[in-house]
């Protein structure tokens, strides 16, 4: 479900049904309108401003709680709110809480962003899952860290919002070797460039699955291509091999309501 831009709202938001009666928006790059990453181009000011308005759009009032991402599998638990600047934010890729006055946020390119929700315990958590993140067990320490709280494996609802598609990411071995026989169903081949072999991995299909082997049962995607979806979405992919601005970012948010 996704809802237009409005003069009071200038943000595209994609919503998930699984999340239904949870603030939360899946927010793209506007056809590079929005930026709402640190650290690339820009003022500073001008991206804090944009990442306030979109929570807000979230839980009207609320302050954007996002950490310094780094692909790593580490988790913040939010008990004292942080000012949202470039610097002095918590490093993790992951973040849960059990507070009511604070939205979540991830932010991403191509990577996997993961909105989680305990409805019957209040409990929520937003994680940044790359290939590096998802193999380290960041989905796994995400939901550890919401039972913490409170919340039930069980209970939790997960959404995987938009991810770089399988056809759109063309990996080597060297990257192949980084995985076991058992991710085998994740991988298909591609066509060698330069004898090199080749191979398309599936990082949404693997995110799912580490969710299900998590012990989540109510797990979906919106299966929105960060590659193909140009106009929606900023890839990094497509950037890098296109000659596009090389620095752009989505955000993905939820909030307890």
């Amino acid at each position: 479900m996704t809802e237009a831009a409005t003069p009071e709202t200038p943000f595209d938001i994609e919503r998930s049904a699984l999340l239904e009666g949870v603030p939360h928006g899946f927010f793209g790059s506007g056809d590079g309108a929005h930026q709402f990453g640190y650290g690339g181009p820009g003022d500073p000011e001008d991206v804090r401003s944009l990442r306030l308005a979109a929570g807000h759009a979230v839980l009207p009032g609320a302050p954007l709680q996002a950490p310094h991402q780094v692909h790593s599998p580490e988790v913040v638990t939010i008990g004292t709110k942080w000012p949202d600047h470039p610097r002095d934010r918590p490093v993790a890729d992951a973040v849960v809480t059990a507070r009511r006055d604070i939205v979540l946020g991830i932010i991403t390119a191509d990577c996997g962003p993961v909105l989680f929700a305990d409805r019957e315990a209040g409990v929520i958590g937003a994680a940044h899952a790359g290939w590096r993140g998802a193999h380290g067990g960041v989905l796994e320490n995400t939901v550890a860290a919401m039972e913490e709280l409170g919340a039930r494996r069980a209970n939790i609802a997960a959404v995987l919002g938009p991810t770089i598609a399988q056809a759109s990411y063309e990996v080597d071995a060297g990257f192949r070797e980084q995985f076991t026989d058992a991710d085998a169903q994740h991988f298909a081949e591609a066509p060698m460039r330069e004898g090199i072999a080749r191979w398309h991995f599936d990082l949404p299909g693997y995110i799912l699955a580490r969710l299900r082997l998590a012990g989540l049962t109510d797990v979906a995607a919106l299966e929105r291509d960060t590659y193909e979806l140009a106009q929606r979405y900023y890839s990094y992919r497509r950037a890098s091999g296109s000659g596009e601005p090389n620095y752009g970012r989505q955000l993905s948010a939820i909030a307890l309501g």
